[in-house]
């Protein structure tokens, strides 16, 4: 066992990052395994567009959770690749509207049942006595309700 398997609790984002890198390479191997042209990183963006769509820039980030540069900058890859289109809002010129281009829904139509497969094995790879997904659900919760940061500095301030 190496020292972070090791350091228990300490290491979890490590942990977590190391996770999630393995299974952002092995379902890029598995779109590769399909003959589909895509990116894992691309996925919480198309995704929710399949879903909703269109949406203005902010309203996609806080969807995906993630921050406005971060979705700033997949969006400029996603318009490059032609999967996306972005317009004007016609109510506030300053707000850009996101959907998906044709090329994009095309895609998608390719994904679906590759979806269904990575559902599957994943759900496999979760489906274990701890209930990983769940537990995830509980630890986001928790971050929701107080930051880790907060919480530290509450129990410093304890001491």
């Amino acid at each position: 066992m190496n020292v972070i398997n090791e350091s228990g609790i300490l290491a979890i984002s490590t942990r977590l990052q190391r996770l999630s890198e393995q299974l952002r390479k092995d379902g890029a191997l598995v779109y590769k395994a399909f003959d589909i042209d895509f990116e894992p990183k691309w996925f919480p963006v198309i995704f929710t567009l399949y879903h909703k769509q269109p949406l203005s820039v902010v309203e996609l980030a806080n969807e995906i959770g993630y921050t406005h540069p971060s979705t700033i900058s997949l969006l400029k890859e996603l318009e490059k690749e032609k999967m996306i289109i972005s317009k004007k809002d016609k109510q506030d010129e300053r707000k850009r509207l996101i959907g998906l281009a044709p090329k994009g829904l095309e895609l998608i139509e390719k994904m679906k049942p590759v979806w269904e497969l990575i559902s599957t094995v994943l759900g496999e790879i979760a489906d274990n006595n701890n209930h990983l997904l769940k537990a995830i659900d509980e630890a986001e919760e928790k971050l929701a309700n107080q930051s880790f940061l907060q919480r530290a500095l509450q129990l410093k301030n304890s001491k």
